[in-house]
């Protein structure tokens, strides 16, 4: 289903981008225009395999992403796999300031790295522990109206604040189930009165806070059916107040309303392969010959373990980091919409 209508809202796929230039997608942000920045990180990195050193040396990737597909053009990419400064090696969330700087975390050197657009290293941040300022695996980032941090310190089962320049503020979250409490969290985003989400990744839920970590409300349980999450890996809030998760191990997006109750699910629907996997398809008959004798494509089209999930609010567009097919899938968010029938 390429238009998903209900509750009013209208999301209608527009299409993918992906292929030679994006492994591995984890997180992405929108810049200023059309330019759309992606975080990558491969299990090459790891490996460190000698003939793929062109890749193992994106962790940063540039395009520019209109809203007419095929349209995208990749513009470069920026650091690098090691452990010094302005290097990354398991980065994991993204954030964006109102200069265009670029918030990293990486949670195998548990510190976040500040690059301007080009990629410059501007500062670096962090250090391992469980003390205030401390952190133990950094997941997502977000910054709020005042460019304050949220940092995600996963095995510490809380989220750390911080100024844009690594000051420590406080902290909220603590480990378990209950209300406030978390169970390794990963993705986090603010809303525009700067209270923020929190993916509650191992409780199978989203938490909502206020800007100083007091808790207002969760929704999600653990399962498979309409409104339930099986460990989200990531959250997204739209100028309306809609609220979309990446709900990693259902393969699939769920959005809900301000007040937590569901609207819809986004399945995936790259029906069209994006044009840098088309050009890797074009090039290989092999490849051809065997897409043609299988029995549906449906399988390409859907997400496989989304991870990482942001809102353009300039385009009105929802851009979900498909991470296991290497693109991005981008729907936009309609207003409008004249059948009014299917709008229930």
């Amino acid at each position: 289903m390429l238009t998903t209508v209900a509750k009013g809202r209208t999301y209608d796929f527009s299409h993918a981008v992906g292929g030679l230039y994006m492994p591995q997608p984890i997180g992405v942000v929108a810049g200023e225009g059309d330019t759309v920045y992606v975080l990558s990180r491969q299990y090459e990195q790891i490996l460190d395999v000698p003939w793929n050193k062109a890749a193992t040396a994106a962790q940063v990737n540039l395009f520019t992403v209109p809203e007419t597909a095929g349209d995208e053009e990749f513009l470069g990419r920026f650091s690098k796999y090691g452990d010094g400064d302005g290097e990354l090696i398991w980065p994991s969330g993204i954030a964006k300031d109102s200069e265009e700087n670029l918030y990293i975390t990486d949670e195998w050197m548990n510190r976040v790295s500040v690059f301007n657009r080009d990629g410059e290293l501007l500062r670096v941040w962090g250090s391992e522990g469980s003390g205030a300022g401390e952190l133990n695996k950094p997941s997502g980032i977000a910054l709020n109206s005042n460019e304050d941090a949220y940092v995600v310190d996963s095995l510490n089962h809380r989220v750390q604040k911080f100024t844009k320049y690594g000051e420590y503020i406080s902290q909220f979250g603590s480990f378990g189930d209950d209300d406030g409490e978390l169970n390794a969290p990963w993705g986090i985003t603010c809303d525009a009165d700067d209270n923020v989400y929190v993916a509650d990744h191992k409780n199978h839920r989203v938490q909502k806070f206020d800007s100083d970590g007091g808790y207002i409300s969760s929704f999600g349980s653990y399962g498979k059916g309409r409104g339930q999450l099986n460990r989200p890996s990531d959250v997204a809030v739209d100028p309306d107040g809609d609220v979309y998760v990446c709900d990693w191990g259902n393969d699939r997006v769920q959005v809900y309303a301000a007040d937590g109750s569901f609207i819809a699910s986004l399945l995936g629907d790259a029906q069209q392969l994006a044009k840098w996997h088309q050009e890797q398809v074009d090039a290989n008959i092999d490849v051809i010959k065997a897409r043609r004798r299988v029995y549906t494509l449906e399988p390409e089209w859907r997400f496989a373990m989304p991870t990482g999930i942001a809102f353009d609010k300039g385009k009105s567009r929802l851009m979900v980091t498909d991470t296991q097919r290497g693109r991005i899938q981008i729907y936009s968010k309609l207003s409008g919409y004249m059948e009014a029938q299917f709008n229930l």
